[in-house]
């Protein structure tokens, strides 16, 4: 029977469906008396929420992980994490090959687009490439994590909150444990000035951040000499973003009272630079964002809106796509047919790709904007913010998750599983498929503004 299913799906739906799948299961073991702490009752829309805030990679939190769910719950929650930042595939593929059992061509085509990868090829060596970087990435940050919160912990909750802040931060989700350490809804604020933790997740979360293909691009250079189009340019990219944020961000807060204004120079660069490379990805900070000046969360919108970059564990536009855009634009001023940079040419199917993704997230964001307006009696700003937040599972919020309505959860719900899959993607598993057009009409010049 599900034999049957799986052969009527398209490689994407099955995608799709395997996120699904994940936040179903999730929804079901959170909701469980077990997932949660003595005396705390979790509904089962804020079950859903949390475990579509995890698959999705998203950290939003409707209540405080720590204070609501057990030990049971997180451990739920952290695999949830784990899984939808790798993709269900991913396991699927790698159980398979540790049974012995061939992958089909289905199982590879899924790959293939979990991956976003061109061709068939190596997509099983992909695959354990994948798991490869994953744990050494996560092992590394769970035993630098542990020397700063074995001490203060003791060793076994210090180990496995290192092991859960690691897998979160990798994976770019955002969710924390401090609300029993500290105070409810904290995240990192009680580190904000600790060299070794904040040089540590935001090594985490720009590792999983900046894609698979160009971590193993890295590490093959050694070899090769050689750096493919796409690695050159998402390094170029993510470089710029995180120095122009970085920069921006202190600019703006140098004298916020609330937020950097008390620091040292060196606390406020340590500061300076988390903010300006972790918030655009991941919901984790090291300040209240709602503190800070208006344009500096204006700034944050920006770079959630941007996100990470394909072939990762977060979200977000892209920064590849967002490269396109620009590069597209600038072509067209400069007059030229063809799309360049570093001396290779892009084909216009990318460019109209990119158009088509960057297109469905302004269309998303002013949409779940509206529907939080008529749900939620917040600032505008607080509803956009949030917005911006959960169409690029970045996680950020300005206060408003906790206070959502029934209605604004529900629509934050599907904005994150949308962000996660991409609007574009999730329209083409809609849509049925494509077919030759048997007509070409002729053109006809249109004024543009």
């Amino acid at each position: 029977m599900i034999q049957k299913i799986l052969q009527r799906l398209s490689p994407l739906q099955i995608f799709i469906s395997g996120f699904l799948l994940n936040i179903l299961i999730g929804s079901i073991l959170l909701y469980l008396p077990i997932s949660a702490e003595p005396g705390v009752k979790v509904s089962f829309i804020d079950a859903i929420f949390t475990a579509t805030s995890a698959t999705c990679v998203t950290g939003l939190v409707v209540q405080d992980t720590a204070a609501t769910f057990s030990r049971f719950g997180e451990t739920v929650i952290m695999l949830s994490i784990q899984i939808g930042g790798l993709s269900f595939m991913t396991f699927s593929v790698l159980l398979s090959i540790l049974l012995g059992k061939k992958i089909g061509l289905k199982e590879r085509m899924v790959i293939q687009q979990a991956f976003h990868n061109s061709d068939l090829q190596g997509l099983v060596k992909l695959v354990v490439s994948v798991f490869t970087i994953s744990f050494i990435a996560e092992f590394i940050g769970m035993i630098l994590l542990a020397i700063r919160f074995v001490p203060d912990m003791g060793i076994s909750q210090g180990t496995y909150y290192a092991l859960f802040h690691s897998i979160s931060a990798f994976n770019n989700s955002g969710f924390d444990l401090f609300g029993h350490v500290h105070e409810e809804f904290s995240s990192l604020i009680y580190y904000a000035t600790d060299p070794l933790v904040n040089f540590t997740i935001t090594a985490l979360t720009l590792t999983g951040g900046i894609g698979f293909l160009v971590v193993i691009g890295l590490i093959n250079y050694p070899k090769t000499r050689r750096l493919s189009l796409h690695v050159k340019l998402t390094l170029t990219v993510t470089g710029l973003i995180i120095a122009i944020s970085t920069v921006l961000f202190l600019i703006l807060e140098w004298n916020n009272p609330h937020t950097l204004g008390a620091l040292s120079l060196q606390e406020k660069l340590t500061v300076g630079l988390f903010q300006g490379s972790v918030p655009r990805t991941a919901g984790f900070s090291t300040l209240n964002a709602a503190d800070s000046y208006l344009p500096t969360q204006m700034l944050f919108m920006l770079v959630m809106l941007i996100g990470a970059s394909p072939n990762s564990t977060g979200g977000g536009i892209k920064t590849t796509t967002i490269a396109l855009i620009y590069l597209t634009v600038w072509a067209m001023i400069r007059r030229k047919e063809d799309i360049e940079v570093f001396k290779r040419r892009i084909s216009n199917d990318f460019m109209y790709r990119a158009l088509g993704i960057t297109m469905m997230y302004f269309a998303l964001i002013p949409l779940l904007t509206i529907l939080l307006s008529i749900t939620e009696t917040q600032n505008f700003n607080v509803i956009l913010f949030e917005a911006v937040s959960a169409a690029g599972t970045a996680g950020l919020s300005l206060g408003l998750t906790p206070e959502l309505s029934l209605p604004g959860k529900l629509f934050i719900i599907v904005t994150m599983f949308m962000g996660r899959i991409g609007p574009l993607s999730l329209l083409f598993a809609l849509a049925h498929n494509k077919t030759k057009e048997s007509i070409r009409y002729p053109t006809e010049p249109l004024i543009l503004g």
